[in-house]
């Protein structure tokens, strides 16, 4: 498609206005965590790693940095079994209601946290379940099984199950052929979803606000609770750069993983 010099330019300058919206703020918060003052205003003060010392001993963010990874590598862990499974069931083969499951699994990542939140808050209450670490992992698993079981069927779809069908001709079972064919097959899009599922859950807010219990606080659950406390700024901003890094990387690692996965395969 031609495109004259003028519309060029112009969705140049969207284009940088867009990005600069986004990411200028992200950049604010981190100078801000090296600020030496403990206000937050432009230009900062001067360069100091006095609030990152006081971050990483601060008992509180240790224990919410603890919480989150317990709560985001359970939450893969479980989205990882059930993602995959799914995948396999609705990829692999036909039956009634196949497409509803698709969307039953992809729902709660459509749906507005908040309503997600509340359903499981009366749920688990209602079956007599108390809130604490294993009710925030099974809240963040029903929108985490989402990214496994994206990425789990879009590489079904790509691959022929000719090869599952030789390997059974062959003589192998169920169990043997997943391991030998299948697994093989789907890994990289496996860990690439579950590097992503890692993420979204290490920076949730909302189910986990509704879903965590009492004297248990994940590192965005801290940062909001401390956010209104200006001694406690410097800190946050140090916190927002860690949940920042913890989302980065895995996104960045599955972005790879994926490409070098097609670079491959071309």
């Amino acid at each position: 498609m031609r495109l004259s010099r003028g519309t060029r330019i112009a969705l140049r300058i969207a284009t940088a206005a867009t990005l600069a919206f986004i990411y200028i703020p992200i950049i604010l918060i981190v100078l801000f965590s090296f600020n030496s003052s403990r206000v937050a205003t432009w230009p900062i003060s001067g360069f100091t790693l006095e609030w990152w010392q006081k971050a990483l001993s601060d008992e509180g963010i240790r224990s919410a940095i603890a919480a989150s990874l317990v709560a985001a590598v359970g939450a893969t862990t479980i989205s990882l079994v059930l993602g995959t499974l799914i995948a396999l069931a609705v990829g692999r083969y036909r039956f009634f209601g196949r497409e509803t499951i698709s969307l039953v699994v992809i729902l709660p990542l459509a749906l507005p946290g908040i309503v997600t939140g509340i359903a499981l808050n009366n749920a688990f209450r209602t079956i007599g379940v108390e809130l604490g670490m294993f009710t925030i992992i099974v809240g963040h698993a029903t929108f985490c099984v989402v990214t496994i079981y994206n990425n789990a069927l879009a590489r079904l779809r790509r691959t022929s199950g000719s090869f599952e069908e030789a390997s059974a001709d062959l003589g192998a079972d169920t169990f043997h052929t997943f391991r030998r064919v299948t697994l093989p097959a789907v890994r990289t899009a496996l860990v690439a979803g579950a590097l992503l599922a890692f993420a979204l859950s290490f920076d949730e807010i909302i189910v986990t606000n509704f879903t965590a219990g009492a004297g248990i606080q994940t590192l965005p659950i801290w940062i909001f609770s401390n956010y209104s406390r200006p001694n406690q700024l410097p800190l946050v901003n140090v916190a927002a750069v860690l949940v920042l890094v913890a989302s980065i990387i895995p996104v960045y690692l599955a972005t790879r993983i994926t490409h070098g996965e097609g670079a491959s395969r071309s």
